[in-house]
């Protein structure tokens, strides 16, 4: 789900890697595959940036809360509801398809753009999406967006500038020219 100027809220299924369905055994699976991969006195570090190492423990610290919530049975069950409602309760000017969006492809990562009403961008790229577990398919110069699971979806695009937001709609079975749109 995006929030804000292009900054993405991970859910502690997402900062886990797993399917809101997934079982105790891989929560805890995940959890210690995670752990051990940003625990900071694991990490070989290349540069000694405060930045790094900000990002290093602040990783590490949202596993560890991931993990003390989606471990607990109760706890679970009140964040998936809080999760449920959050994406209610998301309110949006409209709903978008691939199909509306501007497409910019620099060969490196595909960037998506709605024109909001007060002249600005709703906007995601391949890697946001990517991180949100989309995949940007392509299909010689078309393209789609899918979900691991492919079964329908959306993502909620802020405006740069105003509070207006978009629900973008993801359906494997669309599928848009790159050039058409350039």
């Amino acid at each position: 789900m995006l929030l804000g100027k292009n900054s993405i809220q991970e859910t502690h299924y997402e900062i886990l890697s797993l399917k809101e369905d997934a079982s105790y055994e891989e929560i805890r699976a995940s959890y210690r595959s995670a752990i051990l991969n940003s625990h900071p006195d694991k990490l070989q570090r290349t540069s000694e940036t405060s930045g790094s190492d900000f990002e290093s423990k602040d990783r590490f610290l949202k596993v560890q809360k991931a993990w003390e919530i989606l471990s607990n049975s109760r706890s679970r069950a009140v964040y998936d509801s809080e999760l449920r409602a959050s994406r209610r309760d998301t309110v949006v000017a409209e709903d978008v398809s691939l199909e509306e969006m501007v497409i910019e492809d620099d060969g490196q990562v595909v960037g998506l753009f709605y024109q909001c009403r007060c002249g600005d961008y709703f906007s995601v790229d391949s890697l946001e999406l990517g991180e949100m577990g989309y995949q940007l398919l392509r299909d010689g110069y078309k393209i789609s967006l899918q979900r691991q699971d492919a079964l329908p979806a959306s993502v909620i695009l802020s405006c740069g500038s105003c509070s207006l937001n978009v629900r973008l709609l993801i359906n494997s079975d669309i599928r848009v020219p790159i050039d058409d749109n350039l």
